[in-house]
C-alpha cells in the first residue's frame, strides 16, 4: 500500500451493482447522463428510473467532470457519474481519464464518502486499451491516496481479462 495507510485498495471480478459494503459506486457515463449501455444500463436497471430523472437535471457534463446522485434502489447511498474519454477523439485522453478519477474521488471526500467502487471507465465502448487506462489509474491511485480520507477504493471489473491486467498493472506500480 501507498502513502495513506487509511486506503485500501481492493480489485475483484464481478457486477459493480451488488457491492452492498460500498457507499458510493461509479458510474461510466457519457456525456449526457443517459444511462443506455454497459455500465450506465446495468446501474439504471438496478436503482430504478428516478436515476435517470436525477441525472437528466445535472447534464450534460464534460469528459473528466462528475456528478452525484442518489443510488435509489442500489444497496449503495451514492451514485457517482464520470465522464471518461473516448479514445481517439477526446484529447488528451490521458488528462481526461485521471480527471475522471480525481474528480471522482474528491467529489467522494467532499460528500464524506469512506467506500467507493470504480469500473473501468472508458474501456468498454469507448474504446480505451485496458492496459493503458489502467496504467493512468494506477498513476492516479498512487498520487492521490497520501492526501485522501477515503478508506476502501474497490476496482470491480466485468471482464476476467480486465481483472487480470489491474492485478498485474497495481502490483507493477506497487499499490
Amino acid at each position: 500500500m501507498v502513502g495513506n495507510v487509511k486506503t485500501k485498495i481492493e480489485i475483484v471480478l464481478g457486477d459493480i451493482t451488488k457491492q452492498d459494503d460500498i457507499e458510493a459506486i461509479v458510474n461510466a457515463a457519457d456525456t449526457n447522463l443517459k444511462m443506455g449501455g454497459g455500465v450506465a444500463r446495468a446501474i439504471l436497471l438496478a436503482a430504478g428510473n428516478e436515476i435517470q430523472n436525477e441525472c437528466d437535471k445535472l447534464a450534460p457534463i464534460k469528459p473528466g467532470e462528475a456528478v452525484i446522485t442518489k443510488g435509489y434502489s442500489l444497496p449503495n447511498r451514492c451514485v457517482i457519474h464520470c465522464v471518461g474519454p473516448r479514445y481517439g477523439i477526446d484529447k488528451p485522453e490521458e488528462k481526461i481519464l485521471s480527471s475522471s478519477y480525481e474528480n471522482a474521488i474528491r467529489l467522494a471526500e467532499k460528500h464524506s464518502i469512506k467506500s467507493i467502487a470504480f469500473p473501468a471507465i472508458s474501456t468498454g465502448i469507448y474504446g480505451y486499451p485496458i492496459e493503458e487506462a489502467t496504467k493512468v489509474v494506477a498513476s492516479v491511485i498512487k498520487k492521490i491516496l497520501p492526501t485522501s480520507n477515503i478508506e476502501k477504493i474497490r476496482f470491480v471489473l466485468f471482464r476476467k481479462k480486465d481483472y487480470d491486467v489491474y492485478l498485474k498493472i497495481f502490483k507493477m506500480f506497487n499499490i
